[in-house]
């Protein structure tokens, strides 16, 4: 009996030894991953989703061969008027948002990064005005990981539903 208090001391120890460690590489910045050299807008297009589990896209349907492109699929923000008028509204939004940075601001395309509050994981998202369609395209995906577990889909429903109509 008391081998198995022993041991089991043994692995509660490794485990926490484990996850203050994984803490500390967090704090210290990492676990944040190189930002992407190939963001932005390239002949109307956002860069495809990632080919693990960890993006959306409302333009993945454009990339037929892209592994995750099903899963990455979601819908573009919906815009009354001029979409371009609206990223200014999506600005203020994001503004709002804990741990979000915005990188990139401009009347068409928008760049943001956002840090998670204890591991610092950084996950990049970008919207691009489509004036032609009525939308703003959107984009955002993990740096690191194979797997969000829902975290960008539920980011960008949760930018959408701040946003409501965008004016």
């Amino acid at each position: 009996m008391q081998a198995v208090i022993k041991s089991l001391l043994l692995a509660v120890g490794i485990v926490l030894i484990g996850a203050v460690a994984l803490l500390i590489a967090g704090r210290l910045g990492w676990l944040a991953g190189a930002p992407p050299v190939d963001l932005g807008v390239r002949d109307g297009r956002l860069k495809p989703p990632s080919a693990t589990r960890n993006s959306v896209s409302s333009q993945a349907s454009l990339y037929p061969a892209a592994p995750q492109r099903k899963y990455a699929e979601i819908a573009p923000l919906r815009c009354e008027g001029d979409p371009v008028s609206a990223m200014a509204r999506l600005v203020e939004v994001l503004s709002t948002m804990p741990g979000v940075t915005v990188v990139e601001a401009r009347p068409d395309y928008l760049y943001a990064q956002f840090t998670t509050r204890w591991l610092r994981f950084v996950d990049d998202v970008e919207f691009m005005a489509a004036p032609d369609e009525g939308v703003i395209h959107l984009r955002s995906a993990s740096r690191l990981g194979r797997e969000d577990l829902g975290t960008n889909r539920r980011r960008i429903e949760a930018i959408r539903a701040a946003c409501g109509e965008l004016r």
